[in-house]
Protein backbone atom coordinates (compact mmCIF):
# COMPACT_ATOMS: atom_id res chain seq x y z
CA UNK A 1 0.00 0.00 0.00
CA UNK A 2 1.41 3.35 -1.02
CA UNK A 3 2.01 5.73 1.87
CA UNK A 4 -0.19 8.79 1.73
CA UNK A 5 1.75 12.01 1.38
CA UNK A 6 0.91 14.69 3.89
CA UNK A 7 1.31 18.36 3.09
CA UNK A 8 2.35 20.44 6.08
CA UNK A 9 1.82 24.17 5.97
CA UNK A 10 1.94 26.96 8.53
CA UNK A 11 -1.47 28.17 9.64
CA UNK A 12 -1.62 31.92 10.24
CA UNK A 13 -3.85 32.82 13.17
CA UNK A 14 -6.15 35.83 13.14
CA UNK A 15 -4.95 36.79 16.62
CA UNK A 16 -1.44 37.92 15.73
CA UNK A 17 1.69 38.43 17.78
CA UNK A 18 1.25 42.18 17.41
CA UNK A 19 -2.26 42.03 18.87
CA UNK A 20 -1.05 39.91 21.78
CA UNK A 21 1.80 42.34 22.44
CA UNK A 22 -0.62 45.28 22.52
CA UNK A 23 -2.83 43.41 24.97
CA UNK A 24 0.17 42.57 27.18
CA UNK A 25 1.58 46.10 27.06
CA UNK A 26 5.10 44.99 26.09
CA UNK A 27 7.04 43.40 23.24
CA UNK A 28 7.83 39.70 23.22
CA UNK A 29 11.46 38.63 22.97
CA UNK A 30 13.86 35.81 23.83
CA UNK A 31 16.41 36.56 26.55
CA UNK A 32 19.07 33.88 26.16
CA UNK A 33 21.26 33.62 29.27
CA UNK A 34 24.54 31.79 28.63
CA UNK A 35 27.55 31.11 30.83
CA UNK A 36 29.35 28.45 32.83
CA UNK A 37 27.58 26.16 35.27
CA UNK A 38 27.32 28.19 38.46
CA UNK A 39 27.53 31.55 36.68
CA UNK A 40 24.08 32.50 37.96
CA UNK A 41 22.01 32.12 34.80
CA UNK A 42 18.96 30.55 36.46
CA UNK A 43 19.18 32.80 39.52
CA UNK A 44 19.30 35.91 37.34
CA UNK A 45 16.58 34.72 34.95
CA UNK A 46 14.17 33.98 37.80
CA UNK A 47 14.99 37.24 39.61
CA UNK A 48 14.34 39.18 36.39
CA UNK A 49 11.11 37.27 35.81
CA UNK A 50 9.97 38.12 39.34
CA UNK A 51 10.43 41.84 38.70
CA UNK A 52 8.74 41.68 35.29
CA UNK A 53 5.85 39.67 36.73
CA UNK A 54 5.33 42.25 39.49
CA UNK A 55 4.71 44.80 36.74
CA UNK A 56 2.24 42.69 34.80
CA UNK A 57 4.54 41.29 32.11
CA UNK A 58 3.83 37.90 30.53
CA UNK A 59 6.94 35.76 31.06
CA UNK A 60 8.25 32.20 31.22
CA UNK A 61 11.66 30.82 32.24
CA UNK A 62 13.03 27.80 30.39
CA UNK A 63 15.50 26.26 32.84
CA UNK A 64 18.04 23.74 31.58
CA UNK A 65 17.35 21.09 34.22
CA UNK A 66 13.57 21.50 34.07
CA UNK A 67 13.46 21.04 30.31
CA UNK A 68 15.33 17.75 30.59
CA UNK A 69 12.61 16.41 32.89
CA UNK A 70 10.06 16.58 30.07
CA UNK A 71 10.55 18.02 26.61
CA UNK A 72 14.10 16.73 26.27
CA UNK A 73 14.09 13.76 28.63
CA UNK A 74 15.03 11.43 25.76
CA UNK A 75 18.31 13.28 25.13
CA UNK A 76 21.73 12.66 26.63
CA UNK A 77 24.76 14.95 26.78
CA UNK A 78 26.62 14.06 23.60
CA UNK A 79 27.47 16.92 21.23
CA UNK A 80 24.60 15.98 18.92
CA UNK A 81 22.10 15.60 21.77
CA UNK A 82 23.09 18.98 23.17
CA UNK A 83 22.53 20.57 19.76
CA UNK A 84 19.10 18.94 19.55
CA UNK A 85 18.28 20.07 23.09
CA UNK A 86 18.93 23.68 22.12
CA UNK A 87 17.11 23.35 18.80
CA UNK A 88 13.96 22.19 20.59
CA UNK A 89 14.20 25.03 23.08
CA UNK A 90 14.69 27.53 20.27
CA UNK A 91 11.58 26.28 18.48
CA UNK A 92 9.58 26.38 21.71
CA UNK A 93 10.75 29.93 22.43
CA UNK A 94 9.64 31.00 18.94
CA UNK A 95 6.13 29.83 19.78
CA UNK A 96 6.21 31.69 23.08
CA UNK A 97 7.18 34.99 21.48
CA UNK A 98 4.41 34.49 18.93
CA UNK A 99 2.16 34.22 22.00
CA UNK A 100 3.44 37.63 23.13
CA UNK A 101 5.50 36.22 26.01
CA UNK A 102 8.97 37.26 27.15
CA UNK A 103 10.87 33.95 27.06
CA UNK A 104 13.87 33.71 29.40
CA UNK A 105 16.25 30.78 28.96
CA UNK A 106 19.01 29.55 31.27
CA UNK A 107 21.32 27.20 29.37
CA UNK A 108 25.09 26.84 29.40
CA UNK A 109 24.95 26.62 25.56
CA UNK A 110 28.76 26.62 25.40
CA UNK A 111 29.32 26.72 21.65
CA UNK A 112 29.05 29.86 19.51
CA UNK A 113 27.95 27.76 16.55
CA UNK A 114 24.81 26.65 18.42
CA UNK A 115 23.98 30.12 19.72
CA UNK A 116 24.49 31.61 16.23
CA UNK A 117 22.19 28.94 14.80
CA UNK A 118 19.50 29.91 17.30
CA UNK A 119 19.90 33.58 16.45
CA UNK A 120 19.41 32.82 12.76
CA UNK A 121 16.46 30.55 13.49
CA UNK A 122 14.67 33.14 15.59
CA UNK A 123 15.81 36.35 13.92
CA UNK A 124 18.38 38.65 15.48
CA UNK A 125 15.87 41.25 16.60
CA UNK A 126 14.04 38.69 18.71
CA UNK A 127 17.14 37.03 20.19
CA UNK A 128 18.97 38.84 22.96
CA UNK A 129 22.10 37.03 24.07
CA UNK A 130 23.06 37.76 27.67
CA UNK A 131 26.48 36.53 28.76
CA UNK A 132 26.63 35.82 32.49
CA UNK A 133 30.28 36.53 33.11
CA UNK A 134 31.59 34.62 36.11
CA UNK A 135 35.05 33.06 36.14
CA UNK A 136 35.67 29.36 36.63
CA UNK A 137 37.07 29.90 40.13
CA UNK A 138 33.91 31.74 41.20
CA UNK A 139 31.66 29.08 39.68
CA UNK A 140 33.54 26.27 41.41
CA UNK A 141 33.32 28.08 44.75
CA UNK A 142 29.53 28.28 44.35
CA UNK A 143 29.22 24.59 43.49
CA UNK A 144 27.32 23.18 46.45
CA UNK A 145 26.48 19.96 44.52
CA UNK A 146 30.15 19.16 43.96
CA UNK A 147 29.78 18.61 40.23
CA UNK A 148 32.97 20.50 39.38
CA UNK A 149 34.91 18.29 41.80
CA UNK A 150 33.42 15.20 40.16
CA UNK A 151 34.37 16.54 36.74
CA UNK A 152 37.94 17.18 37.87
CA UNK A 153 38.11 13.61 39.18
CA UNK A 154 36.97 12.37 35.78
CA UNK A 155 33.62 11.12 37.07
CA UNK A 156 31.73 13.40 34.65
CA UNK A 157 32.89 13.48 31.06
CA UNK A 158 32.57 16.40 28.65
CA UNK A 159 31.92 18.88 31.46
CA UNK A 160 31.94 22.48 30.31
CA UNK A 161 34.87 24.46 31.69
CA UNK A 162 36.83 21.37 32.72
CA UNK A 163 36.93 18.71 30.00
CA UNK A 164 34.89 20.58 27.39
CA UNK A 165 35.31 24.22 26.30
CA UNK A 166 33.06 27.20 26.89
CA UNK A 167 33.21 29.68 24.01
CA UNK A 168 32.61 33.20 25.27
CA UNK A 169 30.17 35.15 23.04
CA UNK A 170 31.90 37.41 20.54
CA UNK A 171 29.28 40.13 20.46
CA UNK A 172 26.41 39.54 22.89
CA UNK A 173 23.72 42.16 23.34
CA UNK A 174 24.55 42.27 27.05
CA UNK A 175 27.38 41.20 29.35
CA UNK A 176 26.37 40.93 33.00
CA UNK A 177 29.07 40.52 35.65
CA UNK A 178 27.36 37.80 37.67
CA UNK A 179 30.67 36.91 39.29
CA UNK A 180 31.00 40.18 41.20
CA UNK A 181 27.91 42.37 40.77
CA UNK A 182 24.91 42.35 43.11
CA UNK A 183 21.92 40.40 41.76
CA UNK A 184 19.61 43.41 41.97
CA UNK A 185 21.98 45.52 39.89
CA UNK A 186 22.26 42.74 37.30
CA UNK A 187 18.46 42.68 37.03
CA UNK A 188 18.29 46.46 36.74
CA UNK A 189 20.92 46.47 33.98
CA UNK A 190 18.78 44.14 31.87
CA UNK A 191 15.64 46.16 32.58
CA UNK A 192 17.39 49.34 31.45
CA UNK A 193 18.52 47.63 28.25
CA UNK A 194 14.98 46.44 27.45
CA UNK A 195 13.64 49.93 28.07
CA UNK A 196 16.35 51.57 25.96
CA UNK A 197 15.44 49.23 23.09
CA UNK A 198 11.76 50.09 23.59
CA UNK A 199 10.90 46.45 24.27
CA UNK A 200 9.56 47.36 27.68
CA UNK A 201 7.78 50.39 29.09
CA UNK A 202 8.96 52.19 32.20
CA UNK A 203 8.40 50.02 35.27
Amino acid sequence: MRRQEHVISWHSASVTRQRRQRQNGHKSVILWFTGLSGAGKSTLAHALEEKLHEHGCRTFVFDGDNVRHGLCRDLGFSREDRKENLRRIGEMCKLFIEAGVIALTAFISPFREDRDYLRRMVGSGDFIEIYCNAGLQVCEARDVKGIYAKARRGEISEFTGISSPYEVPDNPELVVDTGQTDLRECVNKIIRYLQDKELLNEL
